[in-house]
């Protein structure tokens, strides 16, 4: 990211050669990322193949209706991050504004509709650990909820993040506090962790709730 607003962050010695910097930052953060989530889903699909009575017995339940829902919400929402890159370069200031806090809005609701999804889980005794009626009798299945559980809600963790960033860069917008240099490389860093969030969803949706049903 760039830190000042009047001349590059030393040691750079140009306003390119920092913006390619942070573009690589970012990209190596975003591999160790997709690397976290990559193991989840490998470890996802190992015990898929180890029990697949269990886990058939657990996605059986799952309410994939609500997941194809949220995954239509956060593909709208990535299109709106593309909206709004393009509508910076062409220095569309209030298209720019309506396409970020758009797409925050999506964001929020995607948790919605996942915190949805998890008071139904937990009021038919979906959810191990959470309730005290178990509706799954393999112990393979709570085993496999347990896993759907923890990478459902880190993934949560990080679409609030990427909210918490594209209402941020918008009020930064919105009170003028941003150079359009400084704007356009936020926004192109925001909007690449925004597209991974949604790049994960759409490798963790087939794989907890649609593989096996």
């Amino acid at each position: 990211m760039i830190r000042s607003e009047q001349k590059p962050a030393e040691p750079f010695s140009g306003w390119s050669q920092q913006r390619e910097a942070a573009r690589l930052g970012m990209w190596l953060f975003l591999a160790s990322e997709a690397m976290m989530f990559g193991s989840l889903i490998l470890v996802a699909w190992f015990y898929r193949w180890q029990h697949p009575d269990g886990v058939a017995q657990a996605v059986r339940g799952l309410h994939y209706l609500l997941a194809t829902t949220n995954t239509l919400i956060l593909l709208t929402s990535s299109l709106l991050m593309n909206l709004a890159l393009t509508a910076d370069a062409r220095r569309q200031r209030r298209r720019q504004m309506a396409c970020l806090l758009g797409a925050a809005g999506l964001g929020l609701l995607f948790l919605a509709c996942k915190g949805l999804e998890y008071f139904l889980e937990y009021r038919e005794g979906l959810l191990p650990g959470f309730t005290a009626v178990q509706a799954l009798q393999l112990p393979s299945a709570r085993l496999f909820m347990n896993v759907y559980f923890f990478t459902t809600a880190l993934h949560g963790v990080h679409v609030l993040v990427a909210v918490a960033l594209v209402s941020g860069l918008y009020w930064r917008i919105r009170t003028g506090r941003l150079t359009p240099r400084a704007q356009a490389s936020r926004l192109e860093m925001i909007g690449l962790y925004w597209h991974l969030v949604d790049a994960i969803w759409l490798l963790l949706f087939p794989t907890l709730y649609l593989v096996g049903r």
